[in-house]
This record gives C-alpha cells, structure tokens and sequence, in this order.
C-alpha cells in the first residue's frame, strides 16, 4: 500500500459511514466525544483515511478510544474481537521473516504495520483496549517488545484468557493461524 493514495471518494464515504455507525454503538469507548470533529480531522488527513481503510479491509474493526488533548489527536484501535483475520499468520519483524530458512510466513507484523500506516500496539495500549471488552478470548496479538528483548530473538504477544490479560514470549520468527497483532492510529 502507498500510503500517500487516497480512497476513491465513493470509498470514503461509505468507510466514513461504517466508522460513525461504529463510533455510535460503542460510546463506552469514547466518552463525552463526539463524531462530527473526528469525520472533519478525518476528511482533512486523506492519508489517514486510506490507513483505517487498510485496518477495516484486514478485519480490524478501528474505532476511536479515546482524544489526546496534549496533540489534539484522536487514537483509533483496532476494535474487532479476536486479533484481526488479514493480518494472522505473520511472524514479528523483517529480521525475524528473513531469519527463517523453510515456511516463511506471508509477511511480519511490524512490516504490515508500517506499510499500513499504522502503529502497532504497545502492551500499555493493549491493556487500555481490554478495558472495552474482552479482545483475543480465542486468538492472540503480538504486541510493541521492548528493544534488549527483541536483540535476545524474542517477541511479546497478549490475549485475554481466565478473566485477565497475559503476556507472553516466543520466538520472533514465529507465526500460527490465530495470532496476528493490532494497531492504531493517531488522527
């Protein structure tokens, strides 16, 4: 994807309805904000619509969680239930991806991301959107790892199981069918 294309305007439109119908059901994840300066940042930054439309297509379900007074940004997260069908079955990063010698996955978390547009998200992030529901009772997302962990050949991944959130590692070059990662996006 180029991130610099914009949708064809039939395109943002219909997105743009999908993202206020969802903006509109699940008000306990935006408090007190309202859609019509969210549709207006989201119209002035094509860009930014091309990367939620990217999220909606791979099944991310991107809705808003919350305004970030200190930017004047607001944060979308991928909002589907389980971590989001496109984009399962990716190892971590592209030093893990060419690090495999026989069945490579299709591609890496960090790679999609990045082609995107979006941010893939941290484990503060992932605990912040567990508390609008439960997400990964079945699948699980691989998240931000932190630096020294990353250089050891390790990645961190979560999902939510016995009514809370965990954390796990494995190898970075891993990937199963019910893992894939979540992002966001800031508008």
């Amino acid at each position: 994807m180029n991130n610099t294309d914009k949708l064809h305007p039939e395109e943002s439109k219909e997105l743009l309805i999908v993202l206020k119908k969802r903006f509109e059901q699940n008000m306990d994840r935006h408090k007190g904000l309202q859609w019509a300066p969210i549709q207006a940042k989201l119209e002035a930054h094509p860009e930014k619509l091309r990367s939620l439309h990217e999220m909606e297509e791979t099944g991310g379900e991107p809705d808003v969680v919350r305004y970030d007074k200190a930017t004047d940004e607001y944060v979308f997260y991928d909002c589907s239930s389980e971590s989001p069908k496109g984009r399962r079955s990716v190892c971590y990063d592209l030093e893990a991806l060419e690090s495999r010698k026989q069945h490579k996955p299709h591609h890496s978390a960090i790679g999609m991301a990045a082609e995107m547009g979006i941010e893939i998200l941290s484990q503060e992030q992932y605990l912040e959107l567990q508390q609008f529901g439960k997400f990964d009772t079945k699948t699980s997302s691989w998240v931000k790892t932190p630096t020294e962990m990353r250089e050891l050949g390790g990645a961190l991944f979560g999902d939510w199981r016995y009514g809370r959130v965990f954390f796990y590692h494995n190898g970075a070059e891993s990937y199963y069918g019910v893992r894939g990662f979540r992002g966001s996006l800031r508008v």
